[in-house]
């Protein structure tokens, strides 16, 4: 496939993906409005399912099959789905789940469509749609197409703050479930929080990595995402002319995720290493 061809393609994927990204929203703040409660906890009794992700991962599932029956799907509150394209569909349902359960107007739908396996250090991203259903705004962007945001303002192109000091940046990041997790971040936040303008946590880490993008948060940094939390907010960061990666040359995983503009990336990943991160 020609690189014209390969961006054509990813385009197209990228229609799909904010098709089904905005319809599911759109539901999912429908059910939230007429009120949830915890359906099921996952790794810990705080780290909660609501039947609102469960049905919302089985609407996007069934239109990706309807519309890509070849591709696979890897999501968060079911088994993946194998396909045959090389293709697959990356999805978190409902990121930020408490924020739903709480009614705090910070939680979002992420679709991201990758070409090979669902591991961050092995694909190549090419399609990424993050909606917030409250606020009607959708981050996305498509590979070698450029980041944008749309809402009730119309569409506009999604640059990363440039320039910006270490010190005088503004840096997102969120916490495990598990209390012996939440208490090494607490130890890694003590030695960051001196050294930056200050600490954001919002809640869901695909809206963080969107407002990197747009340049409402200087960086982000989390240890502990799952390939779903980032999928599509990774791609959006780098389409925006950001750097997304892990410590020490590593690519984005399990065990560190930052997200800022050069060369704050190198900056923030050497205070990180610094603080034993």
């Amino acid at each position: 496939m020609t690189q014209n061809a390969a961006d054509a393609a990813s385009v197209d994927l990228l229609a799909i993906a904010r098709r089904i990204s905005t319809t599911v929203a759109q539901t999912a703040l429908e059910e939230r409005r007429r009120g949830i409660s915890v359906a099921a906890t996952k790794s810990t009794p705080t780290d909660v399912v609501t039947a609102v992700d469960r049905d919302t991962e089985e609407r996007i599932r069934a239109m990706i099959l309807d519309a890509r029956p070849d591709d696979g799907i890897f999501g968060e509150e079911d088994d993946t789905h194998v396909g045959s394209s090389g293709l697959n569909w990356v999805v978190d349902p409902i990121d930020g789940t408490v924020n739903l359960l709480y009614d705090i107007p910070s939680w979002s739908v992420s679709i991201a469509v990758v070409d090979g396996p669902p591991d961050p250090g092995h694909w190549h991203a090419l399609a990424g749609v993050v909606v917030n259903p409250v606020t009607g705004e959708v981050f996305e962007a498509s590979v070698g197409g450029g980041a944008r945001l749309v809402d009730g303002l119309g569409e506009r192109e999604l640059r990363v703050n440039e320039d910006v000091h270490l010190s005088r940046a503004l840096v997102a990041t969120g916490f495990g479930y598990a209390a012996d997790r939440r208490a090494e971040q607490a130890k890694v936040l003590v030695d960051v929080l001196p050294r930056i303008r200050d600490i954001r946590r919002i809640g869901s880490a695909a809206l963080d990595l969107g407002a990197v993008a747009a340049g409402r948060l200087d960086a982000f940094y989390e240890f502990g995402l799952n390939p779903w939390d980032h999928a599509a907010g990774a791609l959006i960061v780098r389409e925006a002319g950001g750097r997304v990666g892990g410590l020490g040359g590593a690519a984005e995983s399990d065990r560190m995720l930052v997200a800022a503009p050069s060369p704050l990336f190198d900056e923030l990943a050497a205070l990180l290493q610094e603080a034993g991160a």
